[in-house]
């Protein structure tokens, strides 16, 4: 029982330790992000009656109703106060600070429009701009560890209670909220939200995890040592091997595992199969390498 006490404080503590690092640094990247995603909303989305899901969706269904910015704010208030029923204080707490700004920052930057003439009457452009523009405002928030509540709180709540991943959750959430845009501005508009939300969800990935220079290979062949002598003697990289087991055949084998340049790619794979044509392998991008001689 000692043991299990003392556990747990060194967890928490690790856990502290991870939310207060760069703090400063993290705030003025949610912040920044939280901007640019406001100002994508304000400058492209809305003067198109573009839905891409999300509270901010909803609130250009509701326009004529209610101002955006004031839309966003009550519904991120009450989902708030719901998350911290449904989700617990730890996991709210990450949402409260970006559900108050975003939707001040959508009233500021309505004005800045003002300023700024552009032509709306190209959709198309507007989605693409919109989409490439709030997706890396997104990035920047997510990257940070904080979320602009809305329904990320919904998508953690159906995700915790109905058992599906979060991006399930996502798709049943925010696909309902731009299905919806069809019965107040018709399909063409529809076909933009979608386009805005594929865009969005590739861009906040690209700036979470970055582009990929380099590729992680997991090799499983007969021909273990001669590959390996290829990768360290010819690519010049290192090799790790791992001992494992088949599901199916329960036989032992062995996993060279290495991680190359991207640009390097082509070699690795022809050289595999010139050694061992029936080797199995898979490929993966590796977004960060860290450590290691």
């Amino acid at each position: 029982m000692k043991w299990f006490k003392k556990k747990q404080v060194v967890d928490e503590s690790i856990l502290r330790k991870v939310n207060r690092s760069k703090l400063v640094r993290r705030y003025i990247q949610m912040i920044s992000g939280i901007f640019i995603a406001a100002f994508a909303f304000n400058l492209f989305l809305l003067p198109n009656n573009i839905v891409f899901g999300g509270l901010s969706g909803l609130s250009i269904i509701f326009k004529n109703t209610i101002e955006p910015s004031l839309f966003i704010l009550i519904g991120s208030i009450i989902l708030l106060i719901v998350s911290y029923f449904a989700l617990g204080k730890e996991q709210t707490k990450a949402s409260v600070l970006g559900s108050i700004i975003f939707p001040l920052a959508v009233n500021l930057t309505s004005h800045l429009t003002e300023y700024i003439v552009i032509d709306t009457s190209q959709t198309l452009l507007m989605a693409l701009f919109g989409g490439f523009a709030y997706g890396f405002g997104a990035g920047l928030i997510f990257k940070t560890g904080f979320t602009t509540g809305g329904t990320d709180i919904i998508n953690q709540i159906i995700s915790k209670y109905c058992k599906v991943s979060l991006g399930n959750a996502m798709i049943m959430s925010d696909g309902l909220i731009v299905l919806s845009g069809i019965f107040f501005f018709g399909l063409n508009q529809l076909l933009y939200g979608i386009i805005v939300l594929y865009l969005i969800s590739i861009l906040t990935d690209k700036v979470i995890l970055g582009i990929s220079n380099s590729k992680a290979f997991y090799i499983i062949t007969e021909k273990e040592d001669e590959i390996k002598d290829y990768i360290l003697t010819y690519l010049n990289h290192g090799v790790t091997i791992f001992d494992a087991r088949g599901g199916y055949t329960k036989s032992r084998q062995k996993v060279l595992m290495c991680v190359i340049p991207t640009n390097e790619y082509f070699k690795l794979k022809e050289g595999i199969f010139a050694i061992d044509p029936q080797a199995f392998f898979v490929a993966s991008d590796a977004y960060e390498v860290s450590g290691g001689a």
